[in-house]
């Protein structure tokens, strides 16, 4: 039987793709890389914001189009998605929906499959996410096998104002740090891994559940003594400003396998606005940590996402947050639209700000950071910079894709490489040509 599999949303919702894939061919399913080629769909869907919601709703309906057209048999729906919307019988809104599963409802995948099959509907969601995967999970790695995302914690505890996270995904929960290592030695021995990416929704809290501190520092020194055979960097993803402490910024700076690459989500700067948003940190805070990563740790890339359109935000606070960010100068930026959602605090709070002027915001504040990222970019012209292999190109002869050391996969820029010789999953030294606002171009060192 044929399996197709469709992941929407973040590295963390991904990695519980991987988990459904590895409970389906540990079962003995064929998962099929082509939909329409399928006996049952399964798509695990992201619902945090109402876009993420509206494309997981259109990719249903998608495959719903495909279903009354023959070309697949079975519909199962999962993740956020349903999650979000448990108490919304969508079994009457999506009848032509076979299941409907909650963030930690397909562990049992086989037993939802076999109900499927024998024509039941099934509307199986948890009123509170409490699993998490270990080193024993079945789990297949869908990321190209050079690098792989290791989910360190599940669940949040931050209750921002306009955040569904802890609803969606539960309380915040650290998986075991001996079962971690576990993991990464089991998947760098299979894979020959070059990349291990720590996520979770804030991993700077990590270990505070289990062992009433926060252990991220540890955990990284650990790993980076791991003798693995090709592993060479240490990336984190969602590292939240407000739990950094002197041991693992320590850390950070002294280990070379650990990227000097930092995701620092501030969302704004205002404090009137760090303190609407529920964000326990503040503008002097942020300011004494951004300048305190960047004396202490080498070459730093700092990433961080912006929030603008909060409710009550003003002009004035717009402005603050525009000149911070011309005065910080962040190598990499994400920026946002506040997005109204229901169930959240900031969903009933006063001042909603027009879509228009949202919409005004957020252009100057890309075209901003457009401008940084082009001159930081045009540093690199000429010099030679250290790059990891993702691809190579099929359409360009003696071409590859690669990342520097400041890049992390999907989210960030990318490396155009000139030359041949070149390996998915090796280090390369690249002559940097040419620079775009997200993108470099080099050729290979001999």
């Amino acid at each position: 039987m044929q399996i197709g599999i469709k992941s929407l949303g973040c590295p963390k919702n991904f990695v519980d793709t991987e988990v459904i894939c590895g409970k389906l061919r540990e079962k003995g399913y064929q998962i099929s890389e082509k939909i329409d080629n399928s006996d049952i769909v399964i798509i695990n869907t992201c619902s945090f914001i109402r876009d993420a919601v509206e494309e997981s709703i259109e990719e249903i309906l998608n495959l719903v189009k495909l279903k009354k057209e023959g070309k697949i048999k079975y519909i199962i729906v999962t993740g956020c998605l349903p999650q979000r919307y448990k108490d919304d019988n969508l079994s009457q809104e999506l009848p032509e929906v076979d299941a409907f599963l909650g963030v930690e409802d397909f562990l049992d995948i086989d037993s939802v499959i076999k109900n499927v099959l024998q024509g039941k509907q099934i509307y199986r969601i948890c009123p509170e996410p409490k699993f998490i995967y270990n080193h024993n999970t079945p789990r297949t790695i869908l990321t190209p096998q050079h690098y792989a995302y290791i989910k360190i914690s599940e669940g949040c505890q931050n209750n921002c104002s306009y955040c569904l996270i802890p609803q969606l995904r539960g309380n915040y929960r650290s998986r075991k740090m001996e079962d971690i290592i576990d993991e990464v030695k089991m998947l760098s021995e299979k894979q020959n891994l070059s990349e291990i990416i720590l996520i979770g929704q804030d991993i700077t809290l990590y270990g505070i559940d289990l062992y009433g501190e926060y252990k991220l520092a540890e955990l990284l020194k650990k790993l980076s003594l791991l003798e693995l055979n090709n592993l060479k960097w240490i990336r984190l993803l969602y590292t939240h400003p407000a739990h950094y402490n002197e041991e693992l910024i320590e850390v950070i700076a002294s280990y070379p396998k650990i990227c000097s690459y930092l995701d620092l989500p501030l969302q704004h700067i205002s404090d009137r606005m760090l303190k609407r948003m529920n964000r326990p940190i503040k503008k002097r805070y942020i300011i004494s940590l951004i300048n305190k990563l960047r004396d202490r740790i080498s070459n730093l890339t700092l990433r961080t996402t912006l929030m603008v359109g909060f409710p009550g935000e003003t002009d004035k606070e717009f402005e603050e947050l525009l000149n911070f960010v011309k005065k910080f100068r962040f190598e990499r930026l994400g920026t946002f639209i506040f997005s109204r959602e229901e169930g959240t605090p900031a969903y009933k709070f006063p001042q909603q700000i027009p879509m228009r002027i949202k919409k005004e915001r957020l252009k100057e504040l890309m075209l901003t950071q457009q401008s940084i990222s082009k001159e930081i970019n045009s540093s690199y012209v000429g010099k030679e910079v250290e790059v990891l292999i993702d691809e190579i190109q099929r359409e360009l002869p003696k071409t590859a894709i690669g990342r520097t050391k400041g890049d992390a996969p999907e989210i960030d820029g990318k490396v155009i490489i000139r030359g041949d010789k070149t390996q998915v999953g090796k280090f390369i030294k690249v002559k940097v040509t040419e620079a775009s606002e997200y993108d470099l171009v080099g050729e290979i060192r001999r």
